[in-house]
């Protein structure tokens, strides 16, 4: 069985996490995608940040998450780990027959280094990365990117990565969701969605 963990505060969720969900899903071929709705982003949490409650933030994921290969979680907040790590190991002790992936926004692969232990949660599990407007080049240029760039896969042939052996990344691209949970909160109109490049036609 093969699970694409995607984790994150969802607050609010929306229409964009659903998008990156189902490309997951039907891009690696995986039986399901856990969102794993965190009871506190450390990372928000010290830029002082206040989330929704953590019953609100689920129940919002569950109104949208109405695929049947999707299951909404409040799994770190039973577990008790604040960190992706700490989670990411205690899932594989616990489900040893499971073979894990990582999902994250090329937002989030921005900023991995500033995760703890994320040359360690690289050794763990495969990682898959969603492009986003205006992130792509970003993430590409940043300091874990650079750090696994041996590692990474190109995107042919992401359908391997959930049986490739850790460090593993892929990058995929295609048409962008522009929605974001700070756009929503803020109330602010999200961005028009961004088609993929054009490709020069075979000669």
């Amino acid at each position: 069985m093969t699970v694409g963990l995607y984790g994150g505060s969802f607050d609010p969720a929306h229409e964009g996490h659903v998008h990156v969900a189902l490309r997951a899903l039907r891009r690696l071929g995986l039986d399901e995608v856990w969102w794993l709705v965190s009871p506190g982003n450390p990372l928000k949490l010290k830029a002082g940040r206040v989330s929704a409650p953590l019953a609100d933030r689920v129940a919002g994921a569950r109104s949208l998450a109405r695929h049947p290969r999707l299951r909404v979680t409040t799994i770190e907040s039973r577990l008790g780990t604040r960190f992706t790590l700490d989670t990411v190991r205690a899932l594989k002790a616990r489900r040893p027959h499971i073979r894990f992936v990582w999902i994250m926004g090329a937002d989030g692969l921005a900023e991995l280094h500033r995760w703890r232990g994320w040359r360690e949660l690289m050794a763990e599990l495969p990682l898959l990365v969603i492009d986003r407007p205006g992130y792509g080049a970003r993430a590409a240029a940043a300091p874990a990117a650079r750090r696994f760039a041996r590692h990474r896969l190109p995107e042919a042939r992401a359908r391997a990565l959930p049986r490739t052996a850790p460090p593993a990344w892929v990058l995929l691209h295609g048409r962008l969701d522009p929605r974001s949970a700070t756009e929503i909160r803020e109330g602010r109109r999200p961005r028009p969605a961004a088609a993929p490049p054009r490709r020069p036609p075979p000669r």
